[in-house]
């Protein structure tokens, strides 16, 4: 047992601040002589409070007043979709074709017995029971 913790010793370092035991190559704040707990990597926070504050905004520009929305209160609760559903690329805002796969990505799907809207992922007609 001696012999194992001698061997892994040099791989860790005890925090003089918080007195936990960290791995040197990844918890350990080698400029500021702490783990990272007790003194964060301060790039890597800059870096994590630049994106969430980047979501802050998005999400403060998503609750824009209704008189704002340029069509309605209804066109503004449709789902804005991230990824093509056809081929899986990356969107970049509300388009209405595919970039790289020309899919439709606007187009409702419909029942093809009585034409009504057909929620996404629904296996039978909300109006007239049929299968989907």
């Amino acid at each position: 047992f001696r012999e194992a913790v001698s061997e892994l010793r040099p791989s860790y370092i005890q925090c003089p601040r918080c007195q936990t035991w960290v791995c040197r190559k990844g918890c350990w704040n080698t400029k500021r002589g702490l783990c990272k707990e007790c003194a964060p990597d301060l790039g890597v926070e800059m870096s994590a409070a630049q994106a969430n504050r980047a979501v802050e905004e998005v999400w403060a520009h998503a609750c824009v007043a209704e008189d704002e929305l340029p069509q309605g209160k209804a066109a503004w609760r449709e789902t804005i979709l991230a990824s093509c559903p056809q081929c899986e690329a990356p969107l970049t805002g509300r388009l209405k074709f595919c970039p790289e796969c020309g899919a439709n990505l606007q187009a409702k799907p419909t029942c093809h017995a009585c034409g009504a809207d057909v929620p996404a992922g629904a296996k039978f007609c909300p109006e007239c029971g049929e299968k989907v």
